[in-house]
């Protein structure tokens, strides 16, 4: 499932519906996707998983009670024939050591069935609940590098490139994307004290500590004089053409800016 791009005056941007990005899926078919929606869902998802949790737990307690019994049908009989006794009749101590086993062994077959019955459920809900929390990181990361006017205005490499990048540094937390710093810290807007980053002020910060931020920044670390080395090679600054840096993979691309190459138009 991709986002859809649409590019207009050489600028892309991702298509919305209904206040809603638009994802492509492999068939070729378009959805637009709900966020909101989704966020409920997660939520409701994680409630089921502890309710099936709990009763399990609860389970588990009251086979406690039965322990030392056994064989189900056999405590049944066994109970029948005490209750059915006459007045005067005698249960032996090895009777009611049977009658005991017979119960425990009942109870536990009933909570191992539960106890499994409710295992699969809370894998199956665990499933549901991770496919649309990594759907939901994909639009709120994705998008958020798709539609960045950063991005956009000062950056020289791809969107998705750049994501590959630097992408593990954003998280969505309580619906909202936050940002972490090398370190592993919540980077704090500049602009307003005390409140997180948002997407564009997060990412400038990123970049303004990576070691080679002039390479994929535009207007940086070119030659001056009129001169340009070639692709890299002399003692000036390492640059390669916009339409050379095009035509890479993603792989050589990456490998492009670790060398400290700087995408020139």
């Amino acid at each position: 499932m991709k986002l859809k791009i649409i590019t207009i005056e050489g600028k892309s941007y991702a298509e919305v519906q209904d206040d809603k990005p638009v994802y492509v899926h492999e068939d070729g078919k378009e959805v637009a996707f709900d966020a909101a929606t989704t966020v409920a869902t997660i939520s409701r998802l994680n409630g089921e998983a502890k309710t099936h949790r709990e009763a399990k737990e609860a389970a588990e307690t009251k086979l406690r009670a039965f322990e030392g019994i056994e064989d189900g049908e056999a405590a049944r009989k066994a109970l029948e024939t005490v209750k059915n006794l006459k007045d005067g009749d005698l249960v032996t101590a090895g009777k009611v050591e049977e009658i005991k086993a017979a119960a425990k062994k009942a109870a536990e077959e009933q909570v191992a069935q539960a106890a499994k019955a409710s295992g699969e459920q809370i894998q199956t809900l665990q499933g549901e609940r991770d496919k649309l929390r990594d759907d939901l990181y994909g639009e709120k990361i994705g998008g958020a590098f798709s539609r960045s006017k950063f991005i956009s205005d000062k950056v020289a490499i791809p969107a998705d490139l750049l994501q590959a990048q630097f992408g593990q540094r954003f998280k969505v937390e309580d619906g909202k994307t936050v940002a972490y710093d090398a370190a592993g810290n919540k980077i704090y807007s500049r602009t307003k004290p005390g409140e997180i980053a948002e997407f564009d002020e997060a990412l400038e910060t990123i970049i303004d500590g990576y070691a080679h931020r002039d390479a994929i920044l535009k207007g940086t670390g070119n030659a001056g004089g009129g001169a340009k080395p070639g692709n890299g090679q002399g003692g000036g600054p390492k640059t390669i053409s916009r339409g050379e840096f095009e035509g890479l993979d993603p792989s050589s691309r990456a490998a492009k800016m670790k060398e400290g190459f700087t995408v020139t138009e």
